[in-house]
């Protein structure tokens, strides 16, 4: 039995069809219309990831699709499949330049720097699902012969534009907010590493519980708020005990805020597998 052929990649199948209606949806797209080269699109077309993966690049940056991203494309960018996997599957619109181009999409310049400079959001479960809602009316609505359909649909682009915009910022917020948390927690730890070392009460700085604290300074930092308060804490003894040499060990433990010097030595030596002593006489 003769195998089935690969049919065409429908962004090339159908692409006199995008000039003539503007606004195409295909759903269950497997891969790009050319393999190891680069295809660059003269439309602008939304990617959204169903399942799967494919490995990309995006010009000359190294990209991904997966499932829950969604990518705005822009003409004239080129587009080069590295590789995927067999289960991969997309769903696309299409929209010809020439819709984008109408007063009512103007919507899609006001954002044109943040998506040339990086197409990909990752959406949470919740916020994939209304974007596919969106996507679903709009293929839809492309199916039904009624009147003024093609400014329906453009209507649909701007609010699928709008939502993609609202769920970008709010990513790029609560970002910028982790990135402040951690910001915050080194500022407070520099000065109140003597009097604290428990992570509740730099979460209690913060206003959020300790277990979502310590969650966002692992993300942003790559160790947990025991581990860079312990690092304090020892950075600075280790100078006292260094720099200070007539300063005795239960001075180093007083100034660092411990109740004796024996609670002081317990807590270096775990930390360091040496006790202080041990580390001024130079044995570390």
């Amino acid at each position: 039995m003769k195998p089935k052929e690969k049919q065409p990649h429908p962004l090339l199948m159908y692409s006199d069809r995008i000039r003539a209606e503007g606004i195409l949806v295909f759903n269950n797209v497997t891969d790009l219309p050319a393999v190891d080269e680069p295809f660059v699109s003269p439309d602008y077309v939304i990617c959204i990831g169903q399942r799967g993966v494919m490995n990309l690049m995006y010009d000359v940056y190294p990209d991904v699709a997966k499932a829950h991203t969604v990518a705005v494309v822009f003409p004239n960018h080129a587009l080069t499949m590295v590789d995927k996997t067999d289960d991969y599957k997309a769903t696309l619109v299409v929209v010809s330049a020439s819709v984008m181009s109408e007063p009512k999409l103007q919507i899609i310049n006001h954002f044109r720097y943040r998506y040339e400079q990086q197409p990909r959001v990752t959406l949470n479960a919740h916020d994939f699902k209304i974007i596919m809602h969106i996507v679903e009316v709009l293929s839809e609505t492309s199916t039904l012969d009624i009147p003024n359909r093609r400014t329906i649909m453009v209507r649909q682009i701007d609010f699928l534009l709008r939502m993609l915009n609202y769920y970008r910022q709010k990513i790029l917020n609560d970002e910028t907010t982790t990135k402040c948390i951690s910001a915050q927690f080194h500022a407070a730890l520099n000065e109140h590493f003597r009097e604290h070392r428990n992570v509740a009460y730099y979460a209690n700085l913060a206003c959020l519980s300790p277990k979502y604290f310590g969650t966002v300074i692992h993300e942003q930092t790559g160790q947990t708020a025991s581990y860079w308060i312990n690092a304090k804490v020892i950075a600075e003894a280790k100078r006292l005990l260094h720099t200070l040499p007539n300063l005795s060990v239960k001075g180093v433990a007083d100034m660092l805020g411990f109740n004796d010097q024996n609670d002081f030595s317990r807590y270096f030596k775990k930390e360091t597998e040496m006790s202080p002593s041990e580390f001024r006489d130079g044995k570390q």
